[in-house]
C-alpha cells in the first residue's frame, strides 16, 4: 500500500510556476513575427536571383555541349533537331558521339520551359537562351532574359 501524504505549499507553487504564461507566449510569437517580416523578403529575393544564376550556368553548359556536337558532327544541330540532338541521336545524325548532355532535364530552364535555340543566331553562330520567369522578351530581375551572349 502506498501512503498518501498531503501536498506541501512549496510543491503546489512549483507545479503552478512550471508552465508559460499567456503573456510570455505572446512575446515569443511577436518576436518570431518580426524576424519573419525582416528576413522573409531577403530570402525570397535570394531565391529569385538563384534561378537566374542557375539559368546562366545551364546556358553555358548547353553552349559548350553544342561546340562538342559541332566538333563531332561537323555543324550545329538544325533548328528542326533542336537541343534534343544533344541528349539523343537525331535521325540521320552522322558522327554523333553523344549524349552531350546527361539528361533531357538539362535543356529545361529553372522555370520549367525548354531553352530556346536559334541557328544561325542573332548574337553569334547560335543562340541559346531563356526568356525568364515572364516568358516574354526583355525584363529585369527574375524576368530578365538569359542567353549565351
Amino acid at each position: 500500500m502506498t501512503k498518501l501524504t498531503a501536498a506541501k505549499p512549496a510543491d503546489i507553487r512549483k507545479a503552478r510556476d512550471a508552465g508559460f504564461t499567456l503573456l510570455e507566449l505572446l512575446v515569443v510569437i511577436a518576436i518570431i513575427g518580426l524576424l519573419y517580416a525582416i528576413v522573409g523578403p531577403q530570402v525570397i529575393r535570394y531565391l529569385g536571383s538563384s534561378k537566374t544564376q542557375t539559368a546562366a550556368v545551364q546556358v553555358k553548359n548547353v553552349a559548350s555541349s553544342l561546340e562538342l556536337y559541332r566538333f563531332d558532327a561537323g555543324g550545329y544541330p538544325t533548328p528542326e533537331q533542336g537541343l534534343d540532338a544533344l541528349v539523343k541521336q537525331p535521325a540521320g545524325g552522322v558522327n554523333w558521339n553523344g549524349p552531350y548532355l546527361p539528361q533531357a532535364s538539362t535543356i529545361i530552364d529553372p522555370w520549367g520551359n525548354p531553352y530556346l535555340y536559334k541557328v544561325p543566331g542573332e548574337h553569334g553562330q547560335f543562340d541559346v537562351y531563356t526568356l525568364g520567369s515572364d516568358k516574354a522578351p526583355g525584363g529585369t530581375g527574375e524576368a530578365k532574359d538569359v542567353g549565351n551572349w
